[in-house]
């Protein structure tokens, strides 16, 4: 694997740190069972988002979703249930095992709800832009300010 040393860069920028810790965590290999549960992320109009997830098997009251700074964490807690530890499987293809994926939102992004329907968990995303970044038109001024 080809390793990126940014050391040339960070010596002439100020405030690019996060963005560091951004790409570690994306070319990072230590995202083990990071395929469980599948997902989607879908853009429905230029400011909303949905994040779906297949988590058959999960009641409501089995899952967490929580939110810290720029962080979403989804994880389901099937817990140990002692009926099924004496069970025989034949064959076992349902996937019976705890979760946590993570997701990084970007600073303008706020959830807005989550639903659960049908063995699949929807989160409904809301890109806000603050008032200083929307864009604007600048009038031009046309009065002459040197009278004579």
């Amino acid at each position: 694997m080809t390793t990126f040393d940014l050391s040339p860069l960070w010596r002439s920028s100020v405030g690019f740190d996060e963005f560091d810790r951004l790409f570690d965590s994306v070319f990072s290999t230590n995202n083990k069972g990071s395929s469980y549960p599948p997902y989607n992320i879908v853009k429905h109009d230029k400011n909303i988002y949905q994040i779906t997830m297949a988590i058959a098997g999960f009641d409501q009251d089995q899952i967490n979703i929580s939110q810290e700074g720029n962080l979403l964490t989804v994880q389901g807690d099937m817990g140990s249930d002692k009926e099924n530890d004496k069970t025989e499987f034949l064959y076992r293809g349902i996937a019976n095992r705890n979760f946590e994926r993570k997701f990084e939102l970007a600073d303008t992004v706020k959830v807005v709800k989550a639903d659960l329907k049908n063995g699949l968990l929807s989160i409904d995303l809301e890109r806000e832009i603050p008032e200083h970044q929307k864009p604007r038109k600048i009038e031009i001024n046309t009065e002459n300010l040197l009278t004579a």
